[in-house]
C-alpha cells in the first residue's frame, strides 16, 4: 500500500511538471516567434512612411516591419502596432513597451547610448521638396532667397538657417501637410526634412505631380531598427533585413510607397555601414 500511496503522488507530481513545462512553452520567444503576439513600434503621421488609416497601417517602415516580424515567425495578425513619436522612442524600448521600432529611426551616437539599432535600412538625405515647376533651388545656397517652411518641433528648416543659408526666411507651419498646402499655394517656396519623408508626402493622391524633390543631399540619415540595450534581436532583425534585400522585396517596397514621388533612393545599405 506504501508503495502504491508513494507512486500515486509520484505520478501526481509528474502530471504537474508538465503541465508547468506546457505552460512554459506559451512564453514569448521574440527570435522564433514562438510567442503569440508582437509589438512594433512606427509612425502614425507620415505618409508614405508610416500612416494609420481607416483602412489599417501603410507606408514602407510598415512593410520593413512587416518582413522582419515575419521572418522572426509571426504572421502580419499578429502584430501589434504601436505609435511611437520621435521623442519617446528610446523610452518606449527601454521600458519594455514594444519589441522594435520602424520609424524613420535615424542612427546616431547619442542614441546609441541608449539603444541597440539593427541596420541601417535605408539612407535618407535631408532635402527640400519645390514646386514641380520651380527652376530657381539647384542648391542650398539658393535657399537664401526662398521662404523655407518651418514646422514646430523640427530642426531641419533652423539646421538649413545656421549652417547653409542664413539668409532664408523661415515660415512658420504646425504640420508638414500645411507646409504642403503653403506650398502649393506659393506662400512659401519650399519645405524641407528627410527626402523619404518629403516623399512620402508628396506621394498622396491629391499631390501626385505638384512637387519635386531638390535633391540636395544636405546629410545622411541611416535608418536603423531600435532595439532594446544588449537584446538578441537585432542580430536576427539584421538578417532578416538582409534577406528583404537579396530577394527583391526591399526595392518593390520602396518602389511602392516613395516611388510617385519620383523618389531616386540610394543603394539599400550593408548592415553596419553608418554613413557619417
Amino acid at each position: 500500500m506504501k508503495l502504491r500511496k508513494v507512486t500515486a503522488a509520484s505520478a501526481v507530481l509528474l502530471a504537474l511538471s508538465v503541465a508547468a513545462t506546457a505552460c512554459g512553452g506559451d512564453k514569448d520567444d521574440k527570435g522564433s516567434g514562438g510567442g503569440k503576439k508582437i509589438t512594433i513600434g512606427i509612425k502614425f503621421d507620415q505618409p508614405g512612411i508610416g500612416q494609420k488609416t481607416p483602412k489599417g497601417y501603410s507606408g514602407f517602415d510598415v512593410e520593413v516591419a512587416t518582413y522582419v516580424a515575419e521572418k522572426l515567425g509571426y504572421k502580419e495578425d499578429q502584430i501589434e502596432w504601436t505609435e511611437s513619436k520621435s521623442a519617446d522612442r528610446e523610452t518606449m524600448l527601454q521600458r519594455g513597451d514594444v519589441d522594435f521600432i520602424v520609424a524613420s529611426y535615424s542612427i546616431t551616437p547619442e542614441r546609441q547610448k541608449s539603444v541597440d539599432f539593427a541596420g541601417p535600412y535605408l539612407l535618407a538625405h535631408q532635402d527640400v521638396l519645390v514646386r514641380a515647376d520651380d527652376t530657381s533651388i539647384k542648391s542650398a545656397q539658393d535657399l537664401n532667397k526662398a521662404r523655407l517652411c518651418s514646422v514646430t518641433g523640427s530642426t531641419s528648416a533652423l539646421n538649413v538657417k545656421e549652417k547653409l543659408a542664413p539668409k532664408a526666411q523661415l515660415q512658420k507651419y504646425p504640420t508638414y501637410s500645411a507646409c504642403l498646402t503653403g506650398l502649393q499655394n506659393k506662400a512659401i517656396d519650399a519645405l524641407t526634412t528627410d527626402d523619404s519623408i518629403l516623399a512620402g508626402y508628396a506621394s498622396q493622391s491629391q499631390f501626385k505631380g505638384k512637387f519635386k524633390l531638390g535633391g540636395l543631399k544636405m546629410t545622411n540619415e541611416n535608418y536603423g531598427i531600435g532595439v532594446k540595450k544588449g537584446s538578441d534581436l537585432k542580430d536576427k532583425i539584421n538578417k532578416a533585413l538582409e534577406a528583404m534585400v537579396s530577394d527583391g522585396s526591399w526595392q518593390k517596397a520602396v518602389d511602392k510607397n516613395l516611388g510617385p514621388a519620383g523618389y531616386k533612393n540610394e543603394p539599400a545599405p550593408k548592415i553596419g555601414d553608418i554613413k557619417s
